[in-house]
């Protein structure tokens, strides 16, 4: 499987820091060193079909493809406009496709759904039953933050990217190498969400207690969690290798947070130049993050044909998985 093009699109509105901090009598800079992010995007009205179409249109633009190039449509978020139907109706729906009879479906592993959904459509394409995917990722998380909590409200933003994916010809180095993800649901409620579901619904829940209308995240004992886990994920991850983590040409982490980021990079000794980031710029956008990531190091030429490539994470859940591939 090859990465023919991606596409991304940001909202317009720009949240520095130092408004935050401003708005919330907190001392200046202190964002910064909490969460490592200096600005981020929130959405004003838009929604995440709004947004995952948008981020298409730039990926088929990129790509030098129109709509019906595609064979499926893989909407991989954890935010969605609707319960029912799925987001990536919706998102046919806002490219103004309202009778394509294209395939599509949702796919939701949080942080990791872009990840996941990666090794879907490397499957689906490997058994022959589809050419060429696209998988649109769309997150909002501003709607769901509590400004009392600084944690989470000084982290989450919004955004969008789409990938297109295709079989690779028999020229292209490009394919993917290793993919794997483990789950330990020891870890379900250091990160949760606990209105809009079955487990709450609003007809046994109304009003919701405000507290459950928030994200919440245990931020330490979730990072005290990823790192008990993360070096036998590492192992099996690349033991089929014939390769190091260290070797990769470039990692591209979940922007989870400045301490995961620098914790990871400090315990396996890697080098700035081979682990991309952007959290400064645009904040922890779920299942986006990876993905506008990865758009953002190709627009800047930090990944090339034939260079190793490695996306991997954690989610809620917890769960970590990752993608080891040739780009």
């Amino acid at each position: 499987m090859k990465i023919r093009s991606m596409g991304k699109f940001l909202p317009g509105k720009v949240v520095t820091s130092a408004a935050l901090e401003q708005s919330l009598g907190l001392p200046e800079g202190w964002m910064m060193r909490k969460s490592g992010v200096q600005e981020r995007h929130w959405v004003n009205e838009e929604k995440p079909s709004e947004m995952g179409a948008r981020a298409l249109e730039r990926a088929l633009q990129n790509g030098g493809l129109v709509f019906e190039d595609l064979d499926l449509i893989i909407c991989s978020a954890a935010s969605f406009d609707y319960i029912v139907p799925f987001t990536a109706v919706l998102i046919q729906r806002e490219l103004g496709k309202m009778h394509s009879g294209m395939p599509c479906f949702d796919l939701d592993a949080t942080c990791l759904s872009f990840v996941m959904a990666m090794d879907v459509a490397n499957s689906l394409i490997q058994s022959g039953r589809y050419r060429r995917i696209a998988i649109v990722t769309a997150e909002i998380a501003s709607r769901n933050l509590n400004p009392n909590d600084h944690e989470t409200y000084s982290l989450l933003a919004d955004g969008a990217a789409a990938a297109i994916v295709e079989a690779a010809g028999p020229e292209d180095e490009s394919r993917v190498l290793n993919a794997f993800m483990t789950t330990f649901p020891a870890g379900a409620e250091y990160t949760l969400l606990r209105a809009w579901g079955g487990a709450e619904p609003p007809s046994r829940c109304e009003p919701y207690p405000e507290a459950h209308r928030y994200f919440q995240m245990e931020g330490r004992n979730l990072l005290k969690f990823t790192f008990e886990h993360l070096p036998q994920f590492l192992e099996t991850l690349y033991d089929p290798l014939d390769f190091t983590l260290q070797e990769t040409d470039l990692i591209i982490p979940h922007q989870a947070s400045v301490a995961g980021l620098s914790y990871f990079k400090r315990i396996y000794h890697l080098d700035e130049s081979k682990v991309y980031d952007n959290l400064a710029t645009h904040g922890n956008c779920i299942s986006a993050s990876i993905a506008m990531a990865l758009h953002d190091a190709i627009e800047l030429g930090k990944i090339e044909r034939g260079q190793r490539l490695s996306l991997m994470g954690t989610a809620a859940g917890l769960s970590l998985g990752g993608v080891v591939m040739i780009y």
